[in-house]
């Protein structure tokens, strides 16, 4: 075996289809495109979601929802995360910035503290926002709120 005696496996290779070169070619006339519409048509692009005039899926389907720009969202605290906090690290005063630094929450969020578990000592609290059960709690145990 030499180099000028290789050949390509059978049937590997294959001739490219030749259209637009006349009857002769045997693709001659309309050039594989088939008889009229757009398709057949030079400068033809079809559109991303068009389906032959018929009205599109995005159309078809129902719109709903709305999404307020302006809405506020907040990262929730519950009160038993607060009484953990106070344990373990002695302190009776909870602020924004404790969170942020123990990695709590992150400093662009906004925190509202929730009524799920239960205090068992006195808790000052500084929050953007605080839940009406939490509150309660908080102050019967004889904390203090502070909303920023």
């Amino acid at each position: 075996m030499e180099l000028h005696n290789l050949r390509p496996a059978e049937g590997s290779n294959k001739k490219r289809k030749i259209v637009g070169r006349g009857h002769p070619s045997g693709r001659g006339r309309s050039s594989t495109r088939g008889t009229k519409g757009a398709k057949s048509r030079s400068g033809f692009k079809n559109k991303r979601n068009f389906e032959g005039g018929q009205t599109p899926l995005q159309m078809r389907l129902p719109k709903f929802g709305f999404k307020s720009p302006n809405r506020l969202e907040y990262f929730p605290v519950n009160l038993d995360l607060l009484q953990h906090f106070s344990e373990k690290f002695d302190t009776s005063d909870i602020s924004c910035e404790l969170l942020v630094q123990h990695r709590v929450v992150k400093k662009s969020h906004k925190i509202k503290v929730l009524g799920r578990g239960e205090l068992k000592s006195k808790v000052n609290v500084t929050v953007h926002a605080i839940s009406d059960a939490a509150k309660k709690h908080i102050e019967e145990k004889g904390g203090s709120v502070t909303l920023l």
